[in-house]
């Protein structure tokens, strides 16, 4: 079971993340919000997948419907089209799946 104090760390830890992704990838992209729009579509995805999965539980229709909600969050907070909005969740998605290779180890187990 894990502990209230390590599960919040590891939410905090994967906000920062995903907001630093985020952002990078937002600003590559050529779009002008600032960290603190990147930190708001962080928060409001992990929102969105803890809902979506606490209702549906973990599979791939959850994973889907999640997806799409947070891709429509992203046009709203971006003010961005379709393709921008997935690009952006890929290599958001690519870069956390890395980052999430090596965390654990560097963290010790929770």
């Amino acid at each position: 079971m894990v502990s209230p104090g390590s599960a919040a760390v590891t939410f905090i830890v994967a906000l920062i993340i995903s907001t630093i992704i985020i952002y990078v990838i937002a600003k590559v992209l050529g779009e002008k919000e600032g960290i603190a729009t990147a930190l708001l579509a962080a928060f409001i995805g992990t929102l969105i997948y803890t809902i979506v999965y606490y209702f549906l539980g973990q599979g791939l229709i959850a994973a889907i419907i999640a997806g799409i909600v947070w891709l429509l969050a992203l046009q709203r907070l971006y003010k961005i089209g379709w393709l921008k909005s997935l690009l952006i969740a890929i290599v958001v998605w690519i870069a956390t799946s890395l980052v999430g290779l090596f965390l654990p180890t560097l963290i010790g187990p929770m």
